[in-house]
């Protein structure tokens, strides 16, 4: 029996694990302490492993090794964008399949990826690491305000803040301290945001679908309000440029098995590239995708990992419609959305404080009419606003 280890410091992934399970792999979990007693797929679950949620690599490899004596690990798995490196460094550790440290910079290192892209000609907004205080200062004569200064390494809208212009940013710089190394400026651009997400096989983008937020989440994020998302139509112009430059970029960063999340934004030239990560996209995208296409990205992106390098992956049939999300913080602990009463309605999010509706038509243009309608009576009905996370919660 084959051996997968599932590196999961916040808690997701159930139908990857459940499907790593019924695949006749055997699972081990490697989670935070504070996580040991969380409701995991126990069932689907062999062995879990814990360290402190920053627990230095030697600390993770040693825990990893000491496990690696009694079962053979034969593939690893992060299922979060803050153990995609974790994840690297372990198979680089066991030599297994997989990327390593290098590709993992790609899709976790917002300098990284935006490096990378520029050197495949992909559009992107004007950045600068934050180094040499000479190179900062040239940068911002050159480039008209407003910017954001962002980490590095940080996953959403986190830790993201908005400069006004030179003074601001260099307060801003100032405030960051010892932390400026792993941080980046960026020029603020308006558009319209979206987000691509694929499963890649053998090297190749083997699914991918194009999707439109209503409002940017970086704005979510920061000032409240209702987060919607639908799928584009498939012969738009816009979801059609989408889909080239994102198999570009997947292709050309490295990732030869595996899903990922990409986001974009709008501009007068076409789509610029914003950031990207080698994982299932969060905020319930991947329940939309599953509504409208019948492809769970979890089950697939499993099936991909317990699949041997030899063998062929074959996508399962994908169903030809469209999907949607309307999701709030809620003022009520158990919102009530029973008034809410469309036929398209597919699944009510059930989460505390959470109002949510996913919805599913063969028509693009239904969805976008029934978000538009609930993002009215979401703000009515449930909406509650709280300060942006420092870091995203389990």
């Amino acid at each position: 029996m084959r051996t997968i280890l599932c590196v999961a410091t916040y808690r997701k992934g159930e139908a990857f694990i459940r499907e790593c399970h019924d695949r006749g792999w055997t699972v081990l979990l490697l989670t935070a302490e504070k996580l040991a007693d969380a409701a995991w797929p126990r069932d689907a679950i062999d062995e879990v492993l814990t360290v402190t949620r920053d627990a230095a690599d030697e600390e993770v490899r040693k825990t990893v090794a000491r496990v690696a004596r009694r079962r053979r690990i034969d593939r690893v798995a992060a299922l979060d964008d803050f153990d995609v490196e974790t994840g690297a460094m372990l198979r680089e550790f066991l030599q297994l399949p997989g990327f390593g440290r290098s590709v993992a910079a790609r899709f976790r290192d917002k300098l990284a990826m935006r490096t990378a892209a520029r050197r495949l000609g992909i559009r992107i907004p004007e950045f600068a690491p934050l180094f040499t205080d000479s190179e900062v200062d040239d940068w911002a004569t050159g480039v008209p305000p407003p910017w954001v200064v962002k980490p590095r390494s940080s996953a959403a809208a986190t830790g993201i803040r908005k400069v006004a212009g030179r003074d601001e940013l260099w307060r801003a710089i100032e405030a960051i301290g010892d932390r400026r190394p792993d941080c980046l400026v960026e020029r603020f651009v308006t558009g319209d945001v979206y987000h691509v997400d694929t499963i890649v096989s053998n090297g190749a983008v083997v699914f991918g679908v194009a999707s439109k937020y209503g409002r940017p989440p970086m704005q979510i994020a920061h000032d409240g309000g209702v987060f919607t998302t639908r799928l584009l139509s498939e012969t738009s112009q816009e979801a059609r440029q989408l889909l080239d430059v994102n198999e570009r970029l997947v292709t050309g960063f490295g990732l030869d098995r595996g899903v990922s999340h990409s986001e974009y934004i709008g501009s007068p030239d076409g789509v610029a590239f914003l950031e990207t990560s080698a994982r299932v996209g969060g905020a319930y995208i991947a329940d939309v995708v599953e509504a409208a296409t019948g492809v769970n990205l979890w089950r697939e992106w499993a099936r991909l990992e317990t699949t041997d390098d030899d063998a062929a992956y074959q996508l399962p049939a994908r169903r030809g419609e469209y999907g949607g999300i309307a999701l709030s913080l809620a003022r009520q602990e158990e919102p009530d959305t029973s008034s809410y009463t469309d036929p398209e309605i597919v699944t009510r999010i059930r989460k505390h404080h959470h109002a949510g509706l996913i919805v599913r038509s063969r028509d693009p243009h239904r969805i976008e009419a029934l978000l538009s309608e609930y993002t009215e009576r979401f703000s009515r009905d449930f909406l509650a606003t709280m300060p942006a996370p420092e870091r995203p919660g389990e």
